[in-house]
């Protein structure tokens, strides 16, 4: 590290040296784990954020692990955000009750972070009135709205697929769930 100083101080050259603080942050986000959509108009990468909401992670993981989200439908597209989840979207005789059903257990607790907000691009776990209710329906944020921050867990964030997102339709099918 000495030897590289010197070349770089004689080459004229600013070395950054990253803190032992900036190398964990680092570490940790590498080693959030990323959920992989792939959708009837392409993919989405989100990486979720286990320091934010660690329960809520291992819920929507475990969920991935069996499959649930296969085959589902995009039950409620606005000009705000996309939402998926619903166990009913998977067949369309049943189209009157999108939106309306998830999975039992539920998670069972709210997970805030100041960190994660409501911003275009962050994925967060629906509910009806209280995060206690909250399961297996999420959403992804295609316009910033702080309103919804410290009533919903932000879990995730976009990082690759937003064109994707923008472009999903009602009932556009998610073909896969997959975590890397």
């Amino acid at each position: 590290m000495k030897r590289m100083v010197m070349v770089a101080m004689a080459m004229g050259l600013v070395l950054a040296v990253a803190s032992p603080a900036a190398e964990q942050a680092r570490g940790a986000a590498a080693a959030n784990p990323v959920l992989v959509l792939e959708t009837s108009r392409g993919t989405i990468q989100i990486e979720l954020l286990r320091g934010d909401a660690p329960k809520t992670v291992d819920y929507i993981i475990a969920l991935v692990k069996k499959n649930f989200y296969r085959g589902l439908r995009f039950h409620r597209v606005e000009r705000t955000l996309v939402q998926i989840g619903d166990p009913n979207s998977r067949n369309v005789t049943r189209r009157n009750l999108w939106g309306q059903t998830g999975t039992t257990p539920t998670v069972g607790v709210l997970e805030t972070s100041k960190r994660a907000s409501h911003l275009r691009g962050a994925v967060g776990l629906a509910h009806a009135g209280t995060a206690k209710n909250a399961s297996s329906q999420f959403y992804i944020m295609k316009a910033a709205s702080p309103g919804l921050d410290g009533d919903f867990t932000v879990f995730g964030r976009v990082t690759s697929g937003m064109a994707v997102v923008d472009a999903l339709k009602f009932e556009d099918v998610l073909k896969q769930a997959t975590i890397k």
